[in-house]
Order: structure tokens, then sequence, then C-alpha cells
């Protein structure tokens, strides 16, 4: 009796197995697509945004950078535009208009200290400082003594 037992039961786990073969081959195959349409779709977002930052940098080396005026000084200046700046350029201007650090810092909206900073080369001036540097390298004498008296006239 148990020979029989053992045959039905061996035929059962092999009709289940081969039921459950059947069932997971579906599976195995559906998620052998999943996976290759998953690596496909991620290549070809590596590929979009590479091109969407190569197209941001071409558009923004394309823009050209808008001229504004500065109401104080009357003088165009591009804020995007890179400025330099050499401490040593500080000092020869100031030199040049023949002025002394606070007459410069008056010009240029900071304090004599930040000018004597600037030109040994402790600190160097904030980007937002940058066009009202460039604006007084513009200057001559005349025009600086003339901004310098202007407000104590007001």
């Amino acid at each position: 009796m148990s020979n029989i037992a053992s045959v039905f039961k061996d035929e059962v786990a092999r009709q289940v197995r081969r039921q459950l073969r059947g069932e997971t081959e579906s599976l195995k195959k559906a998620s052998y697509r999943y996976r290759s349409d998953i690596a496909a779709l991620k290549r070809r977002i590596d590929a979009l945004e590479k091109q969407v930052s190569h197209l941001e940098k071409s558009a923004k080396a394309n823009v050209p950078p808008a001229a504004t005026v500065d109401p104080d000084t009357k003088l165009r200046f591009k804020p995007q535009a890179k400025l330099r700046f050499k401490a040593q350029g500080i000092r020869a201007q100031r030199t040049r208009l023949d002025l002394s650090a606070p007459e410069m810092g008056a010009l240029i909206g900071v304090s004599a200290q930040t000018i004597y900073n600037w030109e040994t080369g402790k600190t160097r001036p904030r980007p937002e400082q940058m066009p009202a540097i460039a604006a007084v390298r513009k200057m001559g004498k005349r025009e600086a003594k003339a901004r310098l008296d202007q407000p104590q006239a007001a």
C-alpha cells in the first residue's frame, strides 16, 4: 500500500512542478522584458539629460548680456560681464585720480578701510561692488572731483 501512496505522491509532485514551471516561465519572460525595457529607458534618460545640459550651456553662451545704465554714474555696463580685479589696479586708479582712500571709498560706496584692504590684497570686492569700481575706472580727475563735491552741496 505504501508503494501506491508514494507513487501517487511522486506523481502529484511532478504534476505540480510541471504546472508551476509553466506559470513561472511566463513570469520569468515578463520579468526579463521589463528589465530590458527599464535598462533601455535609463539609457534614453541619460542621453536626454546630456542633451539638455548641452543645450543649456549653448543657450547661456548664445544669450547676449543686456547692457544697463547705472543711474548714479550714467555709464553703461554689462552686469553679466566678468569684471577683473587687481589690488594694484585700485591703488593705481586712486593715485591716477589723485584721491585719498576715503574719497575713493565715497565714490565706490565703501569705507576707507575697505579700500585699504583691497589695495593690500587682504580682501576682495563683492560682485555687486564691481560695477561701481568699473565706473570709477572710466572717470577722469575732473569728473571724480565733481562727483565728490555733489553730495556736499546737496
